[in-house]
């Protein structure tokens, strides 16, 4: 199953992005074996500002894929939880993963409602670049939990 983040904005090339790449890396490496991967970080930059124009740019890149919303007010997963969800997703077929994080604005209704669920890292509102790298962290752990690896200590 190939997993892509898609996420509002251009991350620059502060430690944030730096890191997003890096485990992304890790997650495409560690996870062919277990048939995840690779992890896609795609960036989208809407020519409009809004909340509409930035939903019109993530449904198009996650067209035929299973979406995942990224919102604060989204359900919350221990990271083993995420790995399981994840690997039921895999096994029951699905081809491609796909998380949206939206914009400063957050994401707008149209795109809520088109994924098939949400997820959240707590009430807190996070910065879109150290959410991008939350998320592709929390996907090389979920690889890592996925093969056995001591990655992640219970």
């Amino acid at each position: 199953m190939k997993l892509a983040i898609l996420s509002i904005g251009k991350p620059g090339r502060g430690p944030e992005a730096t890191l997003a790449a890096d485990y992304a890396a890790r997650a495409s490496a560690s996870g062919r074996a277990l048939g995840l991967g690779p992890l896609d970080l795609i960036d989208l930059d809407p020519r409009k500002p809004g909340k509409a124009p930035e939903a019109e740019l993530l449904l198009g890149a996650a067209d035929g894929a299973h979406l995942i919303a990224c919102d604060e007010r989204g359900r919350t997963y221990g990271s083993r939880a995420f790995a399981d969800h994840i690997a039921q997703l895999r096994d029951r077929g699905e081809r491609r993963l796909v998380f949206a994080i939206g914009g400063a604005d957050g994401l707008d209704a149209s795109v809520l409602e088109a994924a098939s669920s949400t997820l959240a890292f707590g009430p807190q509102t996070w910065p879109h670049a150290l959410a991008r790298a939350m998320l592709a962290e929390q996907l090389y752990r979920a690889v890592t939990i996925l093969s056995g690896s001591p990655y992640h200590r219970d």
